[in-house]
């Protein structure tokens, strides 16, 4: 069986646009392979050789003189880049974060992501797509999915990217753990029991989801002219 790797990764970064020179000045990774972590994680802080902008700093609180005696990007970037070869990378809002490490790069004249990693999967996106017009920042994600992000006050890449690998693996498969002792399932799943008996465990909506629903309903025989299907079945 062909082995799925995977690498859940994160950035805090000086601002937000590297066209204004912002830089990378932490990296979080975390390796699961076939769904499973393998505890190989990565997380270098990183000397961007400048200071963040403000509204940067108040997120992740990391100072210029914390980081003036770390290694800069160019330093990393082959150990960076050997971490992540072959891998599928899952990141939260990506083309964030890969415009970011691009730009670094850049600088050095290596090879983009796309040289060394086959795909990448933005979980934002498919955030908005299994909860359209619902908040889906990573703390709303760790809230809907009953994962404790009791430690997280300011962002960190590496404890952002644990959460998220979280986040992913109970977004998409239903697996509300990356741990094997995982208590009662959060989303909806099916098990064999003894004779092949097949039980149907089924998550039920709460009031809140129920009255969207019924409002979003609502929203669309209004758009019809009251001609939907379903009002006369």
């Amino acid at each position: 069986m062909a082995h799925i790797r995977q690498i859940i990764l994160d950035t805090e970064t000086t601002g937000l646009d590297p066209a204004l020179g912002n830089r990378i000045l932490e990296i979080g990774g975390v390796e699961i392979v076939n769904r499973q972590p393998t505890g190989k994680h990565f997380h270098r802080y990183i000397n961007p050789e400048r200071d963040s902008e403000e509204g940067a700093l108040q997120v992740h609180g990391i100072t210029r003189e914390f980081l003036a005696d770390k290694p800069k990007f160019r330093e990393i970037a082959q150990e960076f880049l050997d971490y992540i070869a072959g891998a599928e990378l899952v990141i939260h809002n990506a083309p964030f974060d890969i415009a970011f490490l691009n730009h670094e790069l850049r600088l050095l004249s290596m090879k983009p992501i796309s040289a060394v990693c086959p795909s990448v999967i933005d979980t934002l996106k498919q955030a908005r797509e299994l909860h359209p017009g619902k908040r889906n920042n990573l703390d709303a994600l760790c809230e809907r999915y009953q994962i404790n992000n009791a430690g997280r006050t300011l962002h960190g890449a590496l404890l952002d990217a644990q959460l998220l690998a979280e986040v992913y693996l109970a977004m998409t498969r239903g697996q509300g753990s990356l741990m094997i002792e995982a208590g009662p399932a959060t989303v909806a799943r099916t098990e064999v029991g003894e004779r092949g008996k097949v039980e149907i465990i089924v998550l039920r909506a709460s009031d809140e989801e129920l009255a969207a629903h019924d409002q979003q309903m609502a929203e669309i025989d209004k758009a019809s002219g009251g001609k939907c299907l379903w009002k006369a079945v």
